[in-house]
């Protein structure tokens, strides 16, 4: 197709689009030009000819290279048309010339992280929303108790002093469970707003860990379990921040305590070269297999009605999840169903 047969409005388009192209072209055409003139190596009707016919063929390369730029620059337009408004299902249906191809490769991958990212967006999304609906029930079920019990203090059992006690005692109970569930709440909006700062520094484990088990022993002896420490290196030293190890470790013996209604609860260290791996075992209930994967969920409960009758507010295992994982560790769990469980992390030593 030659110049003659294009539109004027066409071609100018043409030339407009190749505008980045200008300076590649004029300016050595240019030079040449004028260093023949200089060396005298025409004369100036050679020059004038030659000047016309340079500039015409320029001229149609530069209207070529625009029309090239124009298809190029529109079906890459069309691509992306396509990925905003949802028409491609797969990478796969993402195709471009083969003089495009690098282009082709990087907008597949740039529209398969935009998917993996509205994928993630749809899980928070959902997340958000059970995550909201479990708070509004776990916070109704306390707070409606508590109801209960003064409005019916309220109604004359006040006076009853075969009851009052006992629903102020009932009401007092639920009360601290709300207090523990807003609590567990403003750790786990910390943790994952990234608020939550640690302290990292070398402390004694055996001190540590005798301390905290001491806190549990009178919680064990109302249920007559053993709460049992084992032997540890005296001057081992672990790495970590001591007061979020031993709220994980904590809610770990609490939940043994919690689930155990016969046997013992074993605090045990083995040290695996450059690093200490702490047990928290029982002879609970256990955890069916099933159910191994999502323990350390929000809100999640293998047995809802027991875990609120012993006072739980689903939120411990998940809290004890993010703090190990911040120590760069993992919680491993061991466990079947009616053959108690074992709890453990590893800390540097």
């Amino acid at each position: 197709m030659g110049i003659a047969s294009e539109s004027p409005a066409k071609f100018l388009k043409n030339l407009r689009a190749a505008r980045p192209y200008y300076r590649d072209f004029f300016l050595p055409a240019g030079v040449f030009l004028l260093l023949m003139i200089v060396f005298s190596v025409i004369s100036f009707a050679q020059f004038l000819f030659i000047l016309f016919l340079l500039i015409f063929t320029i001229i149609y390369i530069l209207s070529r290279l625009g029309e090239k730029r124009l298809k190029d620059t529109g079906v890459i337009s069309d691509l992306i048309y396509n990925i905003r408004n949802n028409k491609y299902q797969s990478a796969d249906e993402i195709k471009l010339p083969p003089e495009l191809i690098e282009i082709e490769g990087e907008i597949k991958t740039l529209f398969l992280r935009t998917q993996n990212d509205i994928e993630n967006l749809k899980k928070l999304e959902q997340i958000r929303t059970e995550f909201l609906g479990n708070v509004s029930h776990e916070l109704r079920t306390p707070i409606f108790a508590i109801q209960g019990y003064l409005e019916t203090l309220l109604s004359g059992a006040i006076n009853d002093r075969n009851v009052n006690r006992s629903f102020l005692v009932k009401a007092n109970i639920h009360t601290q469970n709300l207090n523990n569930l807003l609590n567990d709440l403003i750790d786990i909006s910390m943790i994952e707003s990234g608020q939550m700062r640690l302290s990292f520094r070398y402390f004694p484990l055996a001190e540590f860990l005798e301390n905290l088990v001491s806190e549990y022993q009178m919680g064990a002896q109302k249920k007559n379990l053993n709460l049992v420490l084992k032997e540890i290196r005296p001057n081992l030293q672990v790495f970590g921040d001591q007061t979020r190890i031993r709220q994980a470790i904590g809610n770990l013996i609490q939940n043994a305590i919690k689930y155990t209604e016969k046997g013992e609860v074993e605090i045990y260290v083995s040290e695996e070269n450059k690093l200490c791996r702490i047990f928290v075992k029982d002879t609970g209930i256990g955890i069916p297999e099933k159910d191994l994967t999502r323990v350390f969920e929000r809100f999640y409960r293998v047995d809802k009605d027991r875990s609120r009758a012993v006072g739980g507010t689903g939120l411990g295992l998940a809290i004890v999840k993010h703090i190990v994982e911040a120590h760069g560790s993992k919680v491993i769990v061991e466990s079947k169903w009616g053959g108690g469980s074992t709890f453990s992390f590893t800390l540097k030593k």
